[in-house]
This record gives structure tokens, sequence and C-alpha cells, in this order.
């Protein structure tokens, strides 16, 4: 079975199944794994909860553990993006990947391709992150939201320790989010402080995790969406 979406998604079609294979944008943001795309669980139960997760090459990371902790329960759908709030065309490419559900829960980050400075100018941080969560719940209005904060930046050249100029963004960008989710009513998962109070997991390229970090990124987020599952509506 074999999933497409339009030329205009910006994602290049070279398809596998139950993968949409992307392209990068922004050759300076390489990450690890396989690179951009949607991957969507073959589901065989019309009854099973689905879930999106929506984040950079930090999802990249805990989608594996997440994927097996759930498995037999929830099916899990994946897009993995190097897309910002700024980005040409991500409210018509969001819309295109939740034509792909409906979804029950949707986890989202939306972090680290967007902390180069000028690449979000700072009065439009929150109202595009606003028009992005408005974005989600148009696209899948029986979706409940949890948005994840964006792990610490670290050092390269001393693990375990912030690279303090990078780092300041994304503590401010984090808090910039927060007030747009704490105005908008959705939960906050917050993978920010879970990662800085670990920083022994931290690569050697400032950004990414260990297999350790990925794991406990795994465990928190799954309690996030299994309680968030059973909770009313």
């Amino acid at each position: 079975m074999r999933f497409a979406l339009p030329i205009c998604f910006a994602l290049a079609c070279a398809l596998s199944s139950h993968t949409l294979q992307g392209q990068e944008i922004d050759k300076r943001d390489r990450i690890f794994g396989k690179g951009w795309r949607l991957d969507q669980a073959e589901r065989t139960d019309a009854k099973r909860p689905r879930v999106l997760l929506i984040g950079d090459s930090i999802l990249n990371g805990y989608l594996k553990p997440v994927c097996a902790a759930l498995a037999g329960k929830v099916y899990v759908d994946a897009w993995i993006n190097g897309y910002c709030q700024s980005s040409e065309g991500l409210f018509d490419m969001t819309s295109e990947v939740l034509a792909h559900g409906p979804y029950d829960v949707i986890h989202f980050n939306m972090g680290l391709h967007g902390i180069t400075p000028g690449r979000i100018p700072l009065d439009k941080f929150e109202p595009l992150t606003r028009k992005f969560v408005e974005t989600l719940r148009q696209g899948s209005p029986g979706a409940k939201l949890i948005w994840a904060s964006t792990t610490p930046m670290t050092s390269p050249e001393k693990l375990g320790t912030l690279e303090d100029n990078a780092n300041a963004i994304v503590i401010n960008h984090n808090r910039m989010a927060a007030n747009v989710m704490k105005e908008m009513g959705v939960p906050i998962n917050d993978l920010y402080t879970l990662m800085g109070a670990h920083l022994e997991f931290a690569r050697h390229d400032g950004v990414h995790w260990e297999a350790g970090g990925h794991d406990l990124q795994a465990v928190e987020i799954v309690k996030v969406l299994t309680d968030t599952l059973a909770a009313p509506h």
C-alpha cells in the first residue's frame, strides 16, 4: 500500500511502503537517520486509536521505542520534518499530513530548525505558533493536542554542559510557545526539563541524544500519550 502527497507539498515523491521519503530543506540542518518523511503505521484494526507525532530529528530518536511500547495498542504515525513556524508552505503541508488522519492525539514540536537567528522574527513567533495550533485543530478537529518543548542545546566541546548562546534561544522560544499553549489550552510535555536533568546523554553534535536519552524521552511520551488517550475528551 502506498501513500502520496501533492507536489506542492515540497516533499519529493520517492515512495516506499508506508513511508514518504522527503527532500531536505536546509543542508546546514542535516540530521541523523533517514531524512524528512511521513511514516504511517499499517492499520488492520479500525477501532484502535491513532496518534500523530510531529517533530524534527529529535523525533527520529524516540520514534522506535515509542512505537515498540505502544505496539498492539495504538497506531503511531510520524511526520519528521525540517520546518519551523516561518517556513514557506508550512500550513498547507501540515493540512496535507492531517488529511491522512483522523487522529486521536497529536503530539508536536516545532523547535530546532527555528533557532537560527533571524529565521523566525521574534514579533512573529507567537502569532505563527498560534496559527500552527489552529491549523492542527482545523485539520484534525477531534484530536487532543500536546506540545513538546524543545530539548536543550549542549556544548559539542564539553559534554554534559549547555551551549549558552544557542540554548538561550531555545529557552526563549520555549517560553513564547508555552505562552501560546497556555492561551489555547494545549497541555505541555516538558522535554526540555527532562533532558536538562540528563545532559550526560548529549551527543557530540550539541543537538541530538544517545540511546539512553531516546529511551528517557520515549518513556515520558508514552506516559503522556497513554494518559491523554484514557482521559475524557
